[in-house]
């Protein structure tokens, strides 16, 4: 299942992201064959490794249903892998050398001799076939049929406080189809069980932010509370608007004109045509132009209670309008998913890769590294390797709760931002000050103290971790080339000698102190709704920041795709193109003053003050050069117009 990280609205994320690969840039595809009988390839990460002898309580009934996605690896995975990297890489002959949609499948994708061999095997097994793409076959039948068909026995294990079916040993196919299938999903159904729904939920209930606010950084100072760090701070800004995102990341008069952005989330906010048109009115941004703003949408939703699919329409809304704000004359493909499970959100990344209906891809949610293994990583990884070699570039949020171990308990990065094919963007607490000058950015880490009772200081200042951006060092997803003498060796080997994935890659304002001012329509308490705006954060807004800066920046290479950036950004690595983020910009501690509703919505409870320290990202530091809060930096002056010289 996957979370939105929707926004740090009081502070509090809905965090998440998913698992990749163990190989960087290679496409991991069945090799090992079983000891006995008929030979077999092995299916990597089909046994969960939560799957023990210890939690096995026994068979599954024969009798159970098992409902599974057959994912086909295609007639040449080591080539996709390849030629991804070819047309990535500025150094290349072939940069730049993109296949369209057609000319990729029939290159990469599965032959028709491979479904046919593969629709074959399942039939026979008993299977029945319920559905196609050009990615996967899927199937329904009884547990003995996918037993017989995958080689395995369906047991039932404990997992927690619940019991969820999964293979006993790993799943496998007949050496006999060679290599036709990538890896199956389904047969375990943690935590796949879910009542259905056709209809979506009304809007979550009303948020808003109190007062006092600063215009821009600094411009009101909280002079009647305590000092932080020595000296009076600011109040938080009221939210950041587009025009001052724009200076701060060096738009210029580029406007994103002849790009197009698709945005990737699940559901799809029921008011988000007007909540756009409104925002864009209210605060000077371009008006939207017939047919700029279009979703692509599934026939019906699942899972929507689970999912909590009315907090999926807050993300919809910040993404369309930073990208909108950011970049004003892109236009915005919206591609919602049918839940917020990895099959659906699979679906919604391959019809953008199948239609090729976008350059750029912001996604804004993802899950943990520990909750996802190597074969749905593997679906991922296929489709953005296909998105690659199409011209298309994924740009992932790294996450919310820094190195997750406040989260979690485990120190881990998000998932699928550690995917050596997808940017993961980190964080920063961003400073605009008066004439939208840019003044500083720290990497985006809070700590909130709360004013004390007698108003005098702030309680155990600087108070506790609260959220901040993720990053830190993949321990399953190999180093890529890329990183290669730009990440330090002290990051990358964190957690094996040979290397691994750090993330991020790239940066951009996050912190909710820092926000963005966003609107959308909300539930208000007398149950009406109406529309209203708030300040929000996390990376849920750099992701969409970052995605509209590519917009700018491929506008400037005459529309021509930048597709999957991460060569040409570390290429760029030390130049004037980055803002070098620091967590003491300034050479003192900084921090913002916030007074909150205690009830989200009005002053009926209380208010609640605190200060809220910046540059604290849990274990995780932003020093001069690359850094695991964010990355190479952020977007400066030159990094937009550096893409017009290629």
């Amino acid at each position: 299942m996957r979370s939105n990280r929707a926004a740090l609205r009081a502070g509090v994320s809905m965090a998440a992201t998913l698992p990749l690969l163990a190989g960087a840039l290679a496409l991991g595809i069945p090799a090992a064959q079983a000891a006995d009988g008929p030979s077999r390839d092995t299916l990597a990460g089909t046994k969960p490794t939560w799957a023990t002898a210890k939690a096995d309580k026994g068979a599954t009934a024969d009798s159970s249903q098992v409902s599974a996605r057959v994912y086909l690896a295609g007639q040449d995975a080591s080539g996709l892998a390849a030629y991804a990297r070819a047309v990535s890489d500025p150094d290349s002959v072939s940069y730049g050398k993109y296949l369209s949609a057609a000319q990729a499948q029939k290159r990469f994708g599965a032959s028709k001799a491979q479904v046919a061999a593969v629709t074959s095997w399942l039939k026979s097994a008993g299977l029945k076939i319920t559905g196609s793409t050009e990615h996967y076959i899927s199937v329904t039948g009884d547990v003995s049929a996918a037993e017989k068909a995958f080689d395995t026995q369906l047991h039932n294990f404990a997992k927690g406080t619940k019991t969820y079916r999964a293979p006993s040993k790993t799943a496998s196919a007949p050496a006999s189809l060679n290599g036709a299938v990538l890896t199956v999903t389904g047969l375990d159904n943690a935590p796949h069980k879910a009542s259905h729904s056709d209809t979506l939920p009304p809007p979550d209930a009303v948020f808003n932010n109190s007062g006092p606010f600063s215009s821009y950084y600094g411009s009101n100072i909280a002079s009647t509370l305590p000092d932080a760090y020595g000296t009076k701070v600011p109040y938080a800004v009221e939210g950041y608007t587009g025009k001052q995102l724009r200076a701060a990341y060096g738009a210029g008069s580029s406007t994103g004109k002849g790009v197009r952005v698709a945005i990737t989330d699940a559901y799809a906010s029921p008011t988000i045509a007007d909540d756009a048109a409104t925002y864009a009115e209210k605060h000077g941004d371009a008006k939207y132009g017939s047919g700029q703003l279009s979703q692509s949408l599934p026939s019906d939703y699942t899972k929507t209670e689970e999912c909590g699919a009315a907090g999926w329409y807050g993300e919809e809304t910040l993404d369309v309008e930073a990208v909108h704000a950011v970049a004003p004359a892109a236009s915005i493909t919206y591609v919602g998913a049918a839940s917020c499970y990895d099959d659906d959100l699979l679906d919604s990344l391959s019809k953008v890769v199948d239609g090729h209906l976008a350059d750029i891809v912001s996604n804004s949610w993802g899950d943990l590294e520990a909750n996802e293994s190597t074969d749905i990583a593997a679906a991922y990884d296929q489709v953005f390797q296909l998105g690659a070699v199409e011209g298309i570039g994924f740009y992932f949020s790294s996450g919310d709760y820094g190195d997750e171990v406040a989260h979690t308990g485990t120190k881990q990065v998000d998932m699928p931002a550690n995917s050596a094919w997808v940017t993961a963007v980190g964080g920063t607490s961003l400073a605009v000050g008066k004439g939208d000058k840019y003044e500083f950015e720290t990497g985006w880490g809070t700590e909130r103290a709360a004013l004390s009772t007698d108003g005098t200081s702030w309680t155990d200042f600087p108070g506790v971790f609260t959220q901040g951006a993720g990053g830190g060092t993949s321990g399953t997803v190999a180093e890529p080339y890329y990183q290669e003498g730009v990440v330090p060796d002290s990051l990358a080997t964190a957690n094996s000698a040979a290397g691994n994935r750090v993330v991020p890659d790239i940066s951009a304002v996050a912190d909710p102190n820092t926000g963005f001012k966003m609107g959308q329509t909300q539930t208000l308490p007398d149950g009406t709704q109406a529309y209203s705006e708030y300040r929000i954060g996390g990376t849920s807004l750099a992701a969409p920041v970052i995605a509209a800066v590519q917009a700018l920046a491929q506008e400037t290479r005459g529309g021509k795709a930048i597709g999957f950036a991460n060569p040409a950004i570390y290429a760029k690595y030390g130049s004037t193109a980055y803002h070098d983020v620091t967590d003491n910009p300034t050479g003192s501690g900084l921090a913002v003053a916030r007074v909150d509703f205690a009830n989200g919505y009005d002053a009926t409870d209380g208010l609640l003050t605190s200060v809220r320290s910046l540059g604290k990202d849990s274990s995780l530091s932003a020093v001069p050069g690359y850094d695991d809060v964010t990355g190479v930096g952020t977007p400066a002056g030159g990094y937009i117009q550096s893409y017009g010289r290629h």
